[in-house]
């Protein structure tokens, strides 16, 4: 009776305080069979690939003396927040990644799961589990190497606790990868009145300008949460040739690299924000 009553509990607490939106909820769940549709609602996720996934990889070999030729991150752990129909999961687990990728919403799951299958390989690399992030901390603490938001924290109802629970299954000095959206007013003219109502990028209503995140902002509650922030660099996106680049400029899209501070060692106080915008991350798609 006790269990059950702890049970009862924690279902109350989650479901009371959760860093999930319904809201958001609803409107990715609309579009839960549309993932791996390239030239659909996600085209512009699916041509991200082509510089985050490279972002990701080529940060994690520059902290690693260890890698295999074909496999190169191989037995890193991954955690993919907000996986969706698993369009990064997929690349990140081709590299030889464990990676485990969770979204509240079922349907994605069922989708990243039918498309896993299709690949003998991934299918073993790749579990999928329809679950909020604080969900998973419990029996998760400090499991992950590597933790992966990309394109989520602009649909989380309560970021700090987002971040809280990011630090919780991460391993000291384990890996935080973040893109997103600057709250500006040309992110605003681009990424809602351009991008949704006029060339219909992604489906109206998708983003709230309210919830975009500054990078200044971002940078402060990861390093009161125990982060180091080492990198933020810009993104930008062509409409026209469906293309991303990176670029200076992070007043649209950014992303951002943050190590969580080791046990024995303090936050390195030598790193300034001049010093952090200025690190460019490395190459273009191999």
């Amino acid at each position: 009776q006790l269990s059950l009553f702890r049970l009862t509990l924690k279902r109350l607490f989650s479901t009371s305080h959760s860093s999930v939106d319904p809201l958001e909820m609803k409107k990715f769940q609309l579009l839960a069979q549309k993932w791996w549709d390239e030239e659909g609602e996600y085209s512009a996720l699916h041509s991200m690939n082509d510089i985050r996934v490279p972002f990701i990889r080529d940060t994690l070999l520059n902290m690693s003396r260890n890698f295999r030729l074909g496999n190169p991150l191989y037995g890193v752990k991954i955690l993919d927040v907000g996986c969706g129909g698993g369009l990064l999961s997929e690349p990140l687990g081709r590299l030889g990644a464990s990676v485990t990728g969770i979204d509240p919403v079922e349907d994605n799951i069922r989708t990243a799961d039918q498309h896993k299958s299709f690949d003998p390989v991934l299918a073993k690399r790749i579990q999928y589990k329809s679950s909020s992030l604080e969900e998973i901390v419990e029996e998760s603490m400090e499991t992950f190497d590597v933790i992966v938001a990309s394109e989520v924290v602009e649909h989380v109802a309560d970021l700090e606790m987002f971040i809280k629970c990011c630090s919780q299954v991460l391993k000291p000095e384990g890996s935080l990868f973040i893109t997103t959206i600057n709250k500006t007013q040309l992110s605003y003219v681009l990424g809602i009145v351009v991008a949704e109502k006029i060339m219909g990028i992604v489906p109206e209503g998708t983003h709230e300008w309210k919830k975009f995140v500054p990078p200044e902002e971002l940078q402060h509650l990861l390093e009161s949460n125990g982060f180091s922030v080492k990198t933020v660099s810009g993104m930008m996106y062509n409409p026209l040739s469906g293309l991303w680049s990176w670029v200076e400029n992070t007043s649209v899209n950014y992303a951002l690299h943050a190590v969580k501070s080791g046990a024995q060692r303090q936050s390195d106080s030598a790193d300034t924000p001049s010093e952090l915008q200025s690190e460019e991350p490395s190459g273009t798609a191999g």
